[in-house]
């Protein structure tokens, strides 16, 4: 799944690449993707990508009347800022094309989820691989009217986000560390991954009691989340978007890593498994040399 260092990297991508380019025309390729209907695509025909944002794993484009069009030759409530807003989900991806067929696909069974073109003929698609279709795409007037950034916790890597910001998130929940860091509606951007990656830098239990922790074990906390993602984006700066996936897998220690050496200690690396997902730990290195139980029906990950 695409998280908070690979969604960010796509937003410098298409800053560097796409802004300033107007858009022809915004397609969805399969029923489910889009996620609003008013305003519709077609509002965003002649419209010039101002800038792009992320809020959390949401990917922004932020759309302006192109220059030169008076405000009030915009199609009716299109003035302003309209965001086009994705969120990639497990299985998501954005591939950029220097060329963009000039007729908007059909709906159909392929991977590609969403198709969008400029006018200069280049554009990108948004794919999804596999048969649980969960990527979502919405166009709205502001970011707040899609649920799930309307409920985002805050951004670890915001200047606003200290040390005794993340106290203040953890104090009082009896809740598994790894779970925290992975709920949305608390720390915004870490997913499975990049979970299993901040605690082994922090030498740390994934099943550790969020309200156990001492200012010490949060603080290393802290150092061990900005490090890790911080990284992550260092490691993907100027790829382009086909480079990042591939960064991404080959730059993680222990995640997907199950059954290799631990780079730091060369213990084995170990999985417990769940319904529909796994996390990856070092014994060594997290939990004293114990391997944790496997509870595959275990709500850790929900």
């Amino acid at each position: 799944m695409p998280e908070l260092p690979e969604v960010e990297s796509l937003a410098i991508f298409l800053r560097e690449r796409a802004v300033g380019r107007v858009i022809d025309w915004a397609a969805s390729a399969t029923f489910a993707v889009l996620k609003t209907y008013q305003p519709d695509l077609t509002s965003l025909n002649g419209r010039e990508l101002g800038t792009v944002q992320r809020h959390g794993k949401f990917l922004d484009l932020v759309t302006t009347p192109a220059t030169g069009v008076p405000a009030g030759q915009s199609p009716a409530g299109t003035a302003g800022e309209l965001h086009l807003i994705t969120h990639l989900a497990r299985a998501g991806w954005l591939r950029w094309r220097d060329t963009v067929p000039a007729q908007p696909p059909r709906p159909g069974k392929s991977p590609l989820a969403f198709r969008l073109r400029f006018t200069d003929g280049s554009g990108f698609d948004l794919t999804e691989a596999g048969t649980r279709k969960r990527l979502a795409v919405y166009l709205v007037t502001d970011p707040a009217q899609v649920p799930g950034i309307a409920s985002l916790g805050p951004d670890p890597l915001a200047d606003s986000f200290t040390v005794e910001t993340l106290a203040g998130l953890l104090a009082g929940r009896r809740t598994q560390i790894k779970g925290v860091l992975r709920d949305q509606k608390i720390i915004a951007g870490i997913g499975n991954a990049y979970s299993d990656e901040v605690l082994h830098a922090a030498k740390m239990s994934p099943f550790k009691l969020a309200a156990s922790l001492t200012p010490d074990e949060v603080a290393g906390l802290y150092t061990a989340m900005r490090g890790a993602l911080e990284e992550a984006m260092a490691r993907s700066a100027g790829l382009a978007a086909g480079e990042l996936k591939a960064e991404k897998k080959a730059g993680l220690r222990v995640h997907g890593r199950a059954g290799q050496p631990c780079p730091v200690c060369g213990d084995t690396v170990r999985e417990v498994s769940f319904a529909d997902s796994a996390l990856q730990y070092c014994p060594t290195c997290q939990t004293g040399g114990k391997p944790l139980a496997d509870r595959r029906m275990s709500k850790l990950l929900k």
